[in-house]
């Protein structure tokens, strides 16, 4: 099968497959404050590293939603990790909520303060990245027309993990349950993990 985007066969595909394909994608639980002071919360499923050296993430919002615009106004942004045990909380804060309404009081989840940000990071979940946003793109399509989307690029200034999840100097990811986007209503649970090691000179394990 071969289609182009913009004209799938809706009989043999009624849903669109894109963000299928592209999976599982990490989630970014997004926390910002408004030039106001509100707090929002909200989980990106277009997230990812950007590198390492420094640490950069970023997130792709699809609309000028309150989390980008409380980025760039603000300079800052956290981002904590969402797990199974947080699944329905995180599913929550994805609610569109009246503007000043706090995801953390309609979800039950706990804030925490920051180190170097103002945005609280979520205290129940095993880590979280304090980000200091560098960059803001508005990517332009083929036809020279803005996309409807927003990317924000954080560098990460500060790292929480729960020593609870430290194990023989690790993260553990499937002991922490992390949890990521696939397309359609789907989800995938962290449950396996194998290792390979690079050909010479192709890289080695970070330290």
């Amino acid at each position: 099968m071969f289609y182009q985007p913009d004209a799938r066969d809706r009989t043999a595909l009624p849903h669109d497959p894109f963000k299928a394909i592209v999976a599982p994608r990490p989630i970014g639980w997004i926390s910002t404050v408004s030039a106001a002071g509100k707090v929002n919360l909200a989980p990106y499923s277009f997230f990812n590293a950007v590198s390492a050296n420094p640490p950069m993430v970023l997130f792709s919002s699809e609309g000028a939603k309150h989390s980008a615009g409380n980025a760039e106004a603000t300079g800052e942004f956290v981002c904590s990790l969402a797990t199974y045990a947080l699944k329905d909380q995180m599913n929550a804060s994805s609610a569109p909520l009246p503007e000043g309404e706090s995801e953390f009081a309609f979800t039950g989840l706990t804030p925490a303060a920051s180190r170097f940000v103002k945005p609280p990071r979520v205290a129940d979940s095993p880590a979280a990245l304090e980000c200091k946003v560098i960059q803001v793109v508005r990517p332009v399509r083929l036809d020279g027309a803005t996309a409807d989307n927003v990317i924000v690029i954080g560098q990460v200034v500060g790292i929480h993990i729960d020593d609870a999840y430290i194990v023989d100097g690790r993260f553990d990811l499937i002991k922490a349950g992390t949890i990521t986007r696939a397309g359609y209503m789907d989800y995938v649970r962290a449950d396996a993990i194998f290792a390979m090691a690079r050909p010479a000179g192709g890289g080695g394990t970070q330290a």
